[in-house]
């Protein structure tokens, strides 16, 4: 199992502000834990699109991301169509990354 998966989210440091976020080298280390379809953009955010076989399952899909994000008090932003949901993380409060972001991907990687 991922080990990032089985941490939990900072509670509301990073979301007060104030921490700085992760550095390029940090990132590419957490990034090396996440499977491989997770883009790294601009040193700023991830994001990737998960393919489902319909709107159902794309929904359904969704759905479970919102569960895990409200039990883990991080929410990433959601992009849901036909066949797909794209998800993009960040900590908003830092304009960044922290180590959050990879825990809340890892989480829905095991979705």
């Amino acid at each position: 199992m991922n080990k990032l998966a089985q941490k939990h989210c900072l509670p509301c440091v990073p979301c007060e502000g104030g921490v700085p976020a992760l550095e390029k080298g940090k990132i590419g280390k957490l990034l090396q834990e996440l499977q491989h379809e997770w883009k790294v953009i601009n040193s700023h955010h991830l994001e990737k699109e998960f393919h489902f076989k319909d709107f159902k399952g794309a929904l359904a899909f969704t759905n479970k991301i919102g569960a895990v994000a409200e039990k883990e008090g991080h929410h990433p932003d959601i992009l849901l169509g036909w066949g797909k949901v794209k998800v993009t993380i960040f900590t908003h409060s830092i304009n960044g990354l922290t180590e959050s972001d990879f825990i809340l991907a890892a989480k829905m990687e095991k979705l």
